[in-house]
């Protein structure tokens, strides 16, 4: 899962996790607002009662009587005033029940002590539980809904702003890794943004390219400088070892030892070939503008190695739609790969073995083609290794010098094709060339 995924999914279950605790909680909440407001309410009463006295006297409320009640016309309310003993003058409340014209309520009640006269008064104030309790469904559908609103809100405005913090990321990890193609010829810019860390990731990850373009530069530039080195003192062994050969006192012994020699030197040629192809091919020094059918380069692979096929006596099959052609290619350099897989698939192949070759085409996806032998096969662990140059496994390459499949590597991704390899010891093994949908043309 991708980073911003990860970071929605975690906001959401927060946002939903913070609601639903809020559900829990929310009828006692909603019970304790409603309880503060009924007390603050008691006490306003109480210094309205107490500012009347004040201002008007008791008789005021007793008018002659010795106690005052009077209560709403659904008992929902009452205000008591009479004569107390006590000495206490701070608010006390508390919930109790109530007898109100033989109806018995519960109440929150306020009682108050006061001393008016040189005598002490009893003040009740209260009001009905139901009462109280009327306002809590209304108070907890507002504060729900309050409440999922504002999430909503938070949710929506996280995801943007977590879009746009991470937008930097995004773009480095789009310009910096996502189809990346080896090696890297363009120039890399810095991402701007105004996070430190993504900063440092970005500047890293074009150094660490950099450092890697240099690398393969250095590497490119020595394989091609000793190959062209090479070649002119190779070219002077062979003349003169050819020269000893063509004299006639040699012995027989003697003749023997140069034609080693000359078989290690043409040996030694052929390896210093194999680097100057792959040194051009990764200097980009063939031009990608040629046509070829398909049937047309297969056939000349398999005309070319007709004598290697008939001295196993090998078996060659086509199963190949007609008139396909691979544009936009170097017509040598795919001639050579073909050449090179077709060889191998000769090489490790066994005695009156087969070879098949297929294709799979439909407009609009990938051109594959498939090299099928019924050969000694790789191993597994050896498959991923098979491609490296100078990398020689138990099977493959043995008797190479391992820069087959290197060519064959560095002329696919010089035409970015991609090889996949499958094969089971024993059995033969597949060699499938995937091309762009733009290289093939019906």
């Amino acid at each position: 899962m991708k980073l911003i995924g990860k970071l929605t999914l975690y906001t959401t279950i927060s946002k939903i996790a913070i609601v639903g605790l809020f559900i829990l909680l929310l009828p006692r909440l909603v019970k304790e607002v409603v309880f503060q407001y009924t007390n603050n309410n008691l006490k306003q009463q109480k210094n309205k009662v107490l500012d009347n006295i004040q201002k008007k006297g008791l008789d005021y409320y007793f008018n002659g009587d010795s106690s005052y009640g009077s209560y709403t016309m659904l008992k929902e309310e009452f205000i008591s005033l009479e004569p107390a003993s006590g000495d206490f003058q701070k608010d006390t409340l508390f919930t109790a029940r109530r007898i109100v014209e033989k109806d018995t309520l519960t109440y929150r009640l306020l009682n108050y002590v006061f001393e008016y006269g040189h005598k002490k008064y009893l003040l009740e104030i209260g009001k009905t539980i139901d009462a109280i309790n009327q306002y809590n469904n209304p108070l907890q559908k507002v504060a729900l809904y309050a409440l999922i609103g504002l999430v909503a809100f938070t949710l929506i405005f996280d995801l943007i702003y977590m879009r746009l913090v991470l937008r930097p990321l995004k773009l480095i990890i789009r310009t910096k890794l996502v189809n990346r193609k080896f090696p890297f010829k363009e120039n890399l810019s810095p991402v701007k943004t105004s996070t430190t860390d993504f900063r440092w990731l970005d500047q890293s990850l074009i150094d660490l390219m950099n450092a890697v373009k240099e690398a393969f530069e250095k590497e490119r530039e020595f394989t091609s400088n000793a190959s062209h080195e090479l070649m002119t003192p190779i070219s002077i062994l062979q003349n003169k070892i050819e020269n000893l050969m063509v004299e006639g006192d040699l012995s027989e012994p003697a003749q023997e030892k140069i034609a080693e020699m000359m078989y290690t030197l043409n040996r030694l040629k052929r390896i210093v070939r194999s680097l100057l192809l792959i040194s051009r091919i990764e200097n980009d020094q063939f031009a990608k503008t040629d046509q070829a059918k398909v049937l047309n380069l297969l056939h000349e692979v398999t005309t070319e190695l007709a004598d290697r096929l008939e001295a196993r006596k090998i078996r060659v099959s086509y199963s190949v739609s007609q008139g396909l052609t691979l544009t936009g290619i170097n017509r040598d350099l795919i001639f050579q790969l073909i050449y090179n897989l077709v060889n191998n698939a000769i090489r490790y192949n066994q005695e009156g073995g087969e070879i098949e070759i297929s294709d799979q085409y439909s407009k609009g996806k990938p051109y594959v083609l498939l090299i099928k032998d019924t050969g000694i096969g790789i191993d597994k662990n050896e498959l991923e290794t098979i491609f490296d140059r100078f990398k020689k496994t138990s099977k493959i390459e043995g008797e190479g010098y391992g820069l087959g499949l290197s060519i064959v590597k560095s002329i696919a991704q010089y035409h970015g094709i991609r090889i996949q390899v499958s094969s089971q010891p024993g059995k033969g093994s597949i060699f499938s060339m995937i091309f762009s949908s733009g290289i093939v043309l019906k």
